[in-house]
């Protein structure tokens, strides 16, 4: 790999960690298009690092006020009903998911899921899946001729099913072209909870499984087409860009619709099943060096 390659991979896997547009997708897309190998399952999970790390910074507040509840409800049982205390549960709980079906289909991630064929079927499907999400969250915010504004849950009312149906959501970001932020978004709006609650709850949800993630690929950083060098490059792109991008998206989505992300999805996703049908992209590009 370049360090131009991993600049640019740097800069899309920032871009599009935090947007519900997967950034695994992304990063194998662009390889694809531009004539690159597959820069793979470990170079993605490694510059994921980054993009956490900008999670890290910004919830930096609500990150520390719920680690030391949580120890502190270890051994005072008076802090156990503590908010923060049981998010730090919930957060544990909801990752154990990703945490056991990443480890069983370990082999499936890094090779199968790749294939353009299924990430275009994700991006499409899970789409639409948001896009009904949204609709849904946009009725009950706004009511209408014949419907009251049904007010949405906060995430003071998450608990450990929620907090479970969340994982499995976020587990279903194994597959390239799901999206963790999508699928945990998507699952919250189902669920009734508000936008900011949804995002804040997936941004921190991913925070365990993305930097366990990160290293336990980091021994497979020196193997194949992936070296130390470009990757620390990239996943430095990744935490400045990502960084940018969290700041933005939680404003954005305080007063928008999801849409936009969703009409992106579909339209690329056809794209995708375009380019293969018509011979101009293979299934498998950049995978027989990478």
């Amino acid at each position: 790999m370049s360090w131009f390659e991993s600049f640019v991979l740097g800069l899309v896997q920032g871009l599009t960690e935090f947007l519900p547009i997967s950034s695994s997708a992304h990063l194998r897309l662009t390889a694809a298009f531009a004539g690159w190998h597959d820069p793979g399952a470990a170079f993605t999970a490694i510059t994921q690092i980054g993009t956490e790390a900008a999670v890290l910074i910004y919830f930096r507040k609500d990150i520390a006020r719920i680690v030391s509840a949580w120890f502190r409800s270890l051994t005072n049982s008076s802090m156990r009903s503590d908010h923060d205390a049981q998010m730090g549960w919930l957060v544990i709980i909801g990752s154990i998911p990703i945490g056991v079906l990443g480890v069983t289909f370990k082999d499936q991630i890094e090779g199968p899921f790749r294939d353009l064929r299924l990430i275009a079927t994700t991006l499409i499907v899970m789409g639409i899946v948001l896009g009904i999400a949204d609709r849904l969250a946009a009725r009950d915010e706004t009511g209408g001729k014949h419907r009251a504004i049904k007010e949405r849950k906060s995430l003071k009312e998450l608990g450990v099913r929620d907090g479970l149906i969340f994982g499995f959501c976020q587990a279903m970001a194994l597959i390239p072209g799901v999206s963790r932020s999508g699928a945990t978004i998507s699952g919250g709006l189902l669920m009734g909870y508000t936008r900011e609650a949804a995002a804040r709850y997936s941004f921190l949800l991913a925070i365990p499984a993305v930097l366990a993630s990160g290293v336990f690929e980091l021994k497979d950083a020196g193997e194949g087409h992936v070296s130390w060098g470009p990757t620390i490059f990239a996943t430095v792109i990744a935490f400045a860009v990502g960084y940018a991008v969290i700041a933005w998206f939680m404003k954005f989505i305080t007063t928008k619709s999801f849409m936009p992300f969703v009409i992106y999805r579909v339209l690329l996703g056809i794209l995708l099943f375009v380019l293969i049908g018509a011979g101009a992209l293979s299934p498998h590009a950049g995978e027989s060096a990478g």
